[in-house]
């Protein structure tokens, strides 16, 4: 009874009664009352045919939707291997398609909302360090006895509020990254300008920390990329070599072209990148022992390189016993 609730199926039962009525009236009129009861026959067989077939294509169609509504709702996979071959099949497919698509889809929203979550956690926890040092040194500048104090409290703040600054700064630039929202240029990048901007913002922190830098610049080097992005990218790993470089060290800067790619060295005499940390040592968030940073610019360096289609890989230096990082951006051969 369920099929005769079916409009379009009615509407296709009634169609085919009244053409079976019409070829009756016009064989009876044509050739007599024998011909209008096999008419009338015929027509009856063909309109039973159509029943059954149509009831049990209702019936599959009915099975396969009550399937997907326990998808939906229970999580339940559908099972297509008892479905026979013809136009459900087709629909078959296209459902077992959806449903492979949404499962994999459903994944990724977990593990990004997982991520997400993880995220925000590392964002709080880094903020709120430098947020109660702050709190902790203005304090301290009220409660200051003389200037000379009041004014080392004052460095002190001015420099907790410059790392503020840099972590919200660079967790944009990730942020972009993550989105694609980034612009990339494709234009020749210089090397040698290339070094000279992503060491010009440094040179005061490497002065006041002692350490030297190296630079060897093979003449005419170059590559395509985004110069700008590039020098963020490089500036992050000087910063970080710079950091881990004793009073006295010296920091290496090579760049050269072979017959792959544009390659950066950027080396350190420092002691070195340990072997527990060198498997996280590009992961966010993530710092060794003895880090200055907040664990984000190698991982922001990284990104950055990889929106241009190089690489960086890092591990130590079997000449210095230092840090070893190396930028590849890869010639592209048309």
């Amino acid at each position: 009874m369920g099929l005769l609730r079916n409009r379009a199926f009615c509407r296709e039962l009634a169609l085919m009664a009244g053409v079976l009525a019409a070829a009756a009236v016009l064989a009876c009129a044509v050739e007599g009352g024998g011909a209008a009861a096999w008419a009338l026959g015929t027509g009856a067989l063909s309109c039973a045919l159509f029943w059954a077939f149509s009831a049990r294509r209702h019936r599959e169609i009915a099975r396969l939707a009550e399937e997907v509504d326990e998808v939906l709702h229970g999580g339940r996979r559908i099972d297509f291997s008892d479905y026979r071959e013809g136009d459900l099949a087709v629909l078959k497919n296209e459902l077992a398609k959806m449903t492979a698509a949404l499962a994999g889809a459903n994944k990724r929203l977990g593990r990004e909302k997982q991520a997400l979550a993880d995220a925000l956690a590392d964002v709080s926890h880094q903020i709120r360090t430098p947020l109660t040092a702050i709190g902790l040194t203005v304090a301290a500048i009220e409660a200051a006895r003389d200037d000379a104090e009041r004014f080392r409290a004052l460095r002190e703040l001015e420099g907790l509020v410059e790392r503020v600054g840099w972590l919200v700064t660079a967790l944009l630039k990730l942020a972009k990254v993550d989105a694609g929202a980034i612009r990339v240029q494709a234009s020749a990048v210089d090397a040698r300008r290339l070094v000279r901007e992503a060491l010009a913002p440094l040179e005061g922190a490497l002065d006041l920390r002692g350490v030297a830098v190296e630079t060897r610049v093979a003449p005419g080097a170059t590559f395509t990329g985004d110069a700008a992005w590039s020098a963020e990218a490089l500036g992050n790993v000087l910063k970080n070599c710079m950091e881990h470089t004793p009073s006295g060290g010296v920091v290496s800067v090579r760049a050269f072209e072979d017959a792959v790619a544009f390659r950066l060295l950027v080396t350190d005499t420092g002691p070195g990148i340990a072997p527990e940390d060198l498997p996280h040592l590009f992961e966010r968030f993530y710092r060794g022992a003895g880090s200055e940073g907040f664990g984000i610019g190698l991982s922001l360096a990284r990104s950055l390189a990889a929106a241009q289609g190089g690489t960086l890989s890092a591990g130590n230096d079997p000449d210095t016993g230092g840090a070893r990082f190396e930028f590849a951006f890869p010639k592209v051969v048309v």
